[in-house]
């Protein structure tokens, strides 16, 4: 099953790359949901989740697969110390951009107005950025290490369902 994946990924690049972070965003929109907030099936917000799945499909898979395939052409190779550049690159220059990015697109979906949604960016960026610090470095590391490009946003978002379950809890938090 997941050489079948990994073929579509490499066979349908953006399209495949969309797909998969649509659905993974989805699955830890219902991760924090069921788990975190504790909401019962009855409870659950379909509609969130469908925004998730939307900003997964839309933004993060695009943009996250595109850069992957920048980073590869900006530091090639495949030996350690070029997995560290590549991780001091994405994480000090890609990932606060990135994270900012979302919390703005969350926010819009959501319907804050922008003093609303500027607003909440100020209140959970920081603490999600350093959340960020804490489990993304050796995720990356490894990554870029050891897994091909092609198979890199699929690692990142299996590892992301509990980073998606913490980010959608976030950034649906009022």
């Amino acid at each position: 099953m997941a050489r079948r994946w990994g073929r579509l990924l490499a066979a349908r690049g953006w399209a495949g790359a969309a797909l998969t972070a649509g659905a993974l965003m989805g699955a830890g929109d219902v991760i924090a949901q069921q788990l975190v907030e504790r909401r019962g099936l009855r409870e659950h917000h379909g509609k969130r989740t469908l925004k998730m799945v939307a900003i997964g499909c839309c933004f993060v898979g695009p943009v996250v697969g595109g850069w992957y395939r920048v980073l590869d052409r900006l530091v090639p190779g495949a030996t350690k110390a070029v997995a560290v550049k590549k991780m001091v690159l994405d994480q000090g220059g890609f990932a606060p951009c990135f994270l900012g990015c979302f919390l703005g697109i969350t926010g819009a979906v959501n319907g804050l107005s922008v003093e609303e949604n500027w607003s909440k960016i100020q209140q959970d960026y920081v603490d999600a950025l350093l959340t960020n610090y804490c489990i993304w470095p050796p995720v990356q590391i490894a990554n870029f290490y050891f897994v091909p490009l092609s198979h890199r946003l699929a690692v990142v978002q299996c590892v992301a369902i509990v980073w998606n379950c913490y980010l959608s809890w976030k950034a649906n938090r009022l």
